[in-house]
């Protein structure tokens, strides 16, 4: 299931919020003069729009304009009757029908009189949307650096941090349980766990060790193995991933892990590294060329004679290195 149930809870993510990130928009849009932006989004690539609106689409696409003197507007290719529940979980009243969005945001832009609009990462735009609205419309690139979004504020780390102490916590209180047996069962039981707890989107993954991690196959899971989880709580991603073995490996992959976050710099170890600040869900990257103050997912892979370990968490990015979030 892509994402579970949906909700907004405005004592943990307050409107405020969205009301300061679109400030910095239509700032931009002012120094461009500019009349509106537009923001793409669908179930892959709903980071920005979220940012902006706290819309996470269950499935098809949609657009998000942002006037530079009105609230947004929400061109979307649902059916009208999820429209209320939509304006329950976001800041959005205004949502028009647009099987075809193209066409819908070229007619919006004729009634508004806009003769030019900026779209944020124009290039990105998918080319059935790319090619007609460019064609009817004079388009500005909006770039994501422009915008501040690589460096979350305070309600974005606040909401990372949130979800990464709790998927800490239950993955650990798992993985003390008795865990013999066929990855499946394990697999349901996490999963259980963290439905349970709210997430709208989990990725489960195992490996014994012979193998990067991977979805449960039937694998009989004993002595070493290690899980990584990729958890969607209120839209905001982290991963995590942790070994089951004797304390001595998972004091010494620990260590390994510590000092990656210092330099991030793969020396000896084998490091993975992804961004959770993009526009999609979580995109592999060089640990040196992320943005200091993104949110990113840091992995590190150790050899044991048992097999291969792993362990990973969510970080904020500093000057010099990262900080466990």
């Amino acid at each position: 299931m892509k994402r579970g149930w949906i909700t907004w809870d405005k004592t943990e993510l307050p409107p405020s919020a969205f009301e300061t990130r679109l400030n910095v928009v239509r700032k931009s849009l002012a120094e461009r003069q500019l009349p509106a932006a537009v923001v793409y989004t669908d179930i892959w690539k709903s980071n920005r729009a979220r940012h902006f609106s706290n819309l996470m689409p269950y499935w098809n696409r949609a657009l998000l304009v942002i006037p530079r003197d009105a609230a947004p507007i929400l061109i979307c290719g649902l059916s009208p009757r999820v429209y209320p529940w939509i304006r329950s979980v976001t800041i959005l009243d205004e949502i028009r029908p647009g099987a075809n969005l193209g066409a819908q945001l070229i007619q919006m832009c004729s009634e508004k009189n806009w003769p030019k609009i900026g779209v944020l990462d124009l290039h990105q735009l998918p080319n059935d949307l790319f090619a007609p609205i460019g064609a009817a419309i004079e388009t500005v690139d909006l770039p994501s650096s422009t915008l501040a979004l690589s460096c979350p504020d305070e309600f974005e780390l606040a909401m990372h941090r949130h979800a990464a102490k709790m998927t800490r916590e239950l993955l650990e209180e798992e993985l003390r349980k008795p865990c013999d047996g066929v990855d499946y069962q394990l697999a349901g039981r996490v999963e259980r766990t963290f439905r349970r707890a709210g997430v709208e989107d989990l990725v489960v993954l195992f490996t014994t060790g012979k193998t990067p991690p991977r979805p449960a196959s039937g694998s009989m899971l004993h002595g070493n193995f290690s899980v990584a989880l990729a958890v969607e709580y209120r839209g905001h991603w982290v991963k995590i991933a942790r070994p089951r073995t004797d304390p001595e490996g998972l004091a010494a992959i620990r260590a390994e892990f510590d000092a990656a976050l210092q330099d991030l710099d793969p020396g000896g170890n084998r490091l993975i590294c992804e961004t959770l600040s993009g526009p999609y869900p979580y995109e592999a990257q060089e640990p040196r060329s992320i943005v200091p103050g993104s949110i990113l997912a840091l992995h590190v892979e150790s050899p044991s004679p048992a097999g291969r370990l792993f362990f990973g968490d969510t970080c904020v990015r500093g000057s010099g290195g990262a900080e466990l979030l």
